[in-house]
């Protein structure tokens, strides 16, 4: 399966691109699109133009996007559900099969605990798929993030058991410091 991995945003909207097939899970493409400007018609006209070239350039057969969970700031969640409307109505068009992961959810597929820091997250994410480097911006990251959890959810990741308890990378958060805090400076123990 290949599947299309959306973290939504108005600036930055983090995609990526998954196949999941035979157990083994390859990156065939991700990146972060980004709009600017004061007004948010032209900036969601530039976030499907983007998306657009990258539903052209893939061809996904699902898409899996991150849904707001809880945002205590209305204005970001207001622009993060306009995005995710752009998202999904751009599936729609495309007929493509759509989830919505809780970023808690997300989390927990990939590192083995809903409450996993962004940059366990990334180092996961770096570690599952072989990269050179953790995916930045962070959106890029949390796209990966949304992409494997649909395929281990899927049963399609063969990097871990499907569905809830353990995750992909299943490691406590005391396991993940010590093995990444020799190689990244600033994480605490």
């Amino acid at each position: 399966m290949r599947v299309l991995g959306v973290d939504p945003g108005l600036g930055r909207c983090g995609w990526a691109v998954l196949d999941g097939h035979g157990g083994r899970v390859t990156a065939a493409g991700y990146g972060t699109i980004q709009t600017g400007g004061d007004q948010v018609a032209p900036r969601l006209v530039e976030l499907a133009s983007g998306l657009r070239e990258v539903l052209a350039a893939h061809r996904p057969e699902a898409l899996a996007i991150e849904r707001v969970f809880f945002n205590a700031n209305v204005r970001t969640a207001m622009t993060v559900g306009q995005a995710s409307g752009v998202v999904l109505l751009l599936a729609a068009e495309r007929g493509l099969q759509v989830a919505a992961y809780t970023p808690p959810q997300v989390k927990q597929a990939v590192t083995g605990t809903g409450g996993a820091p962004k940059e366990q997250v990334g180092y996961m994410v770096r570690a599952l798929l072989g990269l050179e480097a953790v995916p930045t911006p962070a959106d890029t990251a949390d796209a990966l993030a949304v992409a494997l959890c649909h395929l281990q959810h899927a049963g399609l990741a063969g990097l871990g058991g499907g569905g809830a308890a353990g995750g992909l990378g299943a490691a406590s958060t005391a396991d993940w410091l010590a093995r990444a805090a020799p190689t990244s400076p600033g994480l605490r123990r």
